[in-house]
């Protein structure tokens, strides 16, 4: 009969409320080709917490096989910004692209693109680094034999191939370091994002993990690291970008961040708008007793 609907084919019921959209963020679409061959690309990365924005609608390129230093203050945005690209947390505005990739339109190969070393990360505390890293290779789907001698290998490089067998409860804070690292690069992935990747970490478990960055890089890898050390930075780094307030305030090659000024930490410190503290009220503080 005319005007008449035809039956469902789904059972009836309340329906059930659509998922909500991500504000401001579009679907996936063609990139162009500067922006598709960075291994990092963000287009108005935004971020807010109530009143506060945390990432400014941030524009940055990374380029492919450089070694990419992250700096900034407390509270510039540095970890916001790692967790947005990492899909960690949902930005409320702008892009993400790992090697061409629409973090958050397409999550899941895009995460096959990346290693990640957050910081604070939580551990399967009950597995030894050997059960630990054989699982998470599996969960990505690597054959268990090709888990097995890349495991061995990365134990080995990273000092930790006597420790494999022992719990991850029982690790230190720089095993644990290293640990993760094995575990972010076990995919082979073609970048690696750190968070204060060397905080906490002893002189020789610091002197492995730069060993190992610095051969990935070498081999074509691109590294993402956020830091406070300007030393360390400025030692490995070839690009470097510098936050403030949500903000970028300056991107490129290490030497044209630094211009003219004595040291990165210089230019840091001019870049972010610091002023030196005056110190002549602390007269009082010399060696001998009061």
């Amino acid at each position: 009969m005319s005007g008449e609907q035809p039956p469902s084919n789904h059972p009836s019921g309340p329906a059930q409320p659509a998922r909500a959209a991500l504000p401001g963020y579009p679907a996936a679409s063609p990139l162009d080709a500067a922006t598709g061959a960075q291994a990092l690309a963000l287009r108005g990365l935004t971020k807010r917490f109530g009143e506060k924005i945390a990432v400014d609608a941030i524009d940055l390129d990374v380029p492919a096989g450089s070694f990419f230093g992250l700096v900034g203050p407390n509270g510039a945005g540095k970890t916001t910004t790692l967790s947005m690209v990492t899909g960690l947390l949902r930005p409320d505005g702008g892009r993400a692209f790992v090697a061409g990739v629409d973090v958050w339109a397409d999550p899941v190969t895009a995460k096959t693109r990346m290693g990640v070393l957050p910081d604070g990360l939580r551990l399967f505390e009950r597995l030894s680094g050997a059960e630990l890293l054989s699982y998470l290779g599996r969960l990505r789907g690597i054959p268990a034999e090709v888990v097995r001698e890349r495991a061995a290998s990365l134990l080995d490089v990273l000092d930790l191939a006597e420790a494999g067998n022992k719990l991850v409860a029982d690790y230190s804070t720089g095993m644990r370091k290293k640990i993760t690292l094995a575990a972010a690069l076990l995919h082979s992935p073609p970048l690696l994002l750190l968070d204060e990747p060397l905080e906490a970490v002893d002189p020789i478990s610091a002197r492995a993990i730069r060993g190992v960055l610095t051969r990935y890089c070498e081999s074509g890898g691109t590294v993402i690291f956020s830091s406070h050390v300007m030393a360390l930075v400025e030692e490995l780094c070839t690009h470097v970008a510098v936050m403030a307030a949500g903000r970028i305030v300056a991107s490129g090659e290490l030497a044209v961040v630094r211009g003219s000024a004595k040291s990165l930490d210089d230019a840091f410190f001019h870049l972010i708008g610091g002023r030196e503290r005056e110190t002549e009220g602390l007269a009082w503080l010399r060696s001998s007793q009061a």
